[in-house]
């Protein structure tokens, strides 16, 4: 458990509006050296695996695997463009992510409106399941029948949530509108880059053969949903993250402490577009991804209550699966299963 109380974060960041504001201006030249150096890797990557393909394998999946990282900063790109921070342009920040969506086969205003959602409602039980990973709190699993536990152990199952959801995710979830179903100008904007993606796709399977193309598209797309699945997930289901009830959640708090900041070495929070600095963008999603860095940097304060995740610390966080109301934690099946023995002898 934190040894800090939820009223001395919000004290000692009661001025954080401030002190995140002066990292909200987008820099055109930064934007633009990102866009060349995420771009032009993934390209000249993706045209060598196309030509590897008839040397060997061994050759061509090191390169899909590397070139799905670059797959992640033209995301990352995408993302910032959703929360209107890449460019200082609305209709440039709209065009740029139009055409990322492309490549990672995201639809771009759809996943904004979910994305920024999320945002705004992080930690929030009442509509955790909007542009977040499903968790059941440990009330909820114990109140259910035994068939749906058991379903519920199967999405939680590594294979299931880091391999499967993300196929599922890209394949279903992005192409029907279930979130804002209601709401006909998201619908008609994600059919629309539904529509545009499979056009493009078509297009350049058509032009350079489809086993081809769809072998190397669909590879890359499936390594990125795999890293995308995995950041999100250690950067939100640590230990002592942050769910909390409507009537009792807070933003600040919600921010902090329900995101963690993913320390990386430098290269790879390059690779990763920064989004290891999670608690800093859920405080401001104004904050273009090329200002993380400094803003973390030249502010000790705002990581001072972050729960700080080292790579090898984030291979055990699989093992949380269900949100404790009552100790304020992530806690894994193995702790339930010694709960309920617990209450069955305090019963007997």
């Amino acid at each position: 458990m934190s040894k800090y109380s939820d009223k001395q974060i919000k004290e000692s960041l009661k001025n954080w509006k401030s002190i995140v504001a002066q990292y909200q201006i987008a820099d055109a030249q930064k934007a633009t050296i990102q866009i060349v150096n995420s771009f032009g890797p993934y390209i000249g990557l993706w045209i060598l695996t196309y030509f590897s393909l008839d040397w060997s394998l061994f050759i061509s999946v090191p390169l899909l695997m590397v070139n799905a990282f670059f797959l992640v900063r033209i995301f990352i790109i995408q993302h910032d463009c959703g929360h209107q921070s890449f460019f200082n342009s609305k209709r440039m920040n709209n065009f740029v992510g139009s055409v990322c969506s492309l490549f990672c086969a995201i639809p771009y205003r759809y996943w904004a409106k979910v994305h920024n959602y999320h945002h705004g409602h992080n930690g929030m039980l009442e509509v955790r399941d909007v542009g977040d990973i499903p968790t059941l709190t440990v009330k909820e699993y114990l109140s259910r029948p035994k068939i749906k536990r058991m379903a519920y152990r199967i999405w939680r199952n590594p294979i299931v949530m880091f391999v499967i959801a993300p196929v599922y995710y890209m394949l279903v979830t992005n192409r029907y509108n279930k979130e804002f179903s209601t709401n006909k100008k998201v619908t008609a904007y994600q059919i629309a880059n539904n529509v545009m993606i499979v056009t493009v796709y078509a297009l350049l399977a058509w032009l350079i053969g489809w086993q081809k193309f769809l072998a190397i598209q669909f590879s890359l797309i499936f390594f990125f949903g795999i890293i995308a699945f995995w950041f999100f997930y250690v950067q939100h289901q640590h230990e002592e993250s942050y769910m909390e009830w409507k009537g009792k959640w807070d933003f600040l708090i919600a921010s902090i402490k329900g995101s963690s900041y993913y320390k990386l070495p430098r290269f790879w929070h390059w690779l990763t577009g920064n989004i290891g600095y999670h608690h800093i963008h859920h405080l401001s999603s104004l904050i273009p991804n090329y200002n993380l860095p400094k803003c973390y940097k030249e502010n000790p304060i705002l990581n001072k209550y972050v729960t700080e995740i080292t790579f090898f610390k984030s291979l055990k966080l699989y093992k949380h699966k269900l949100w404790d109301e009552e100790k304020k934690k992530m806690v894994t099946f193995k702790e339930i299963k010694k709960y309920r023995r617990l209450n069955v002898k305090k019963a007997a």
